[in-house]
């Protein structure tokens, strides 16, 4: 998955925000396997008036199922401007 977290969002709070959707994945019975920080990168178009934001590709395993459930969870956070999930055939 790769998420785009609001430059809103203070450099010390991101691993928060970041610990909070592994959070979830792991009480849905999901595991976290990898998070790769890329730091602040420059958008290709402006989201929410914000022409920059925080990269994060995270790698985990999950029920097919809950992956409607974490969609949700992710478009309601605020600090999470943009996601997107990836199916890996592994």
């Amino acid at each position: 998955m790769v998420m785009i977290i609001s430059p809103d969002v203070a450099e010390e709070d991101v691993p928060g925000t970041i610990d909070k959707v592994s959070d979830f994945i792991t009480s849905k019975g999901g595991e976290v396997t990898q998070i790769d920080r890329w730091g602040k990168k420059k958008m290709a178009y402006p989201i929410n008036r914000f022409s920059e934001g925080n990269y994060v590709v995270s790698r985990f395993k999950i029920e097919p199922g809950m992956t409607t459930e974490l969609e949700a969870s992710l478009k309601i956070t605020e600090q999470i401007l943009r996601h997107m999930l990836v199916r890996l055939g592994e």
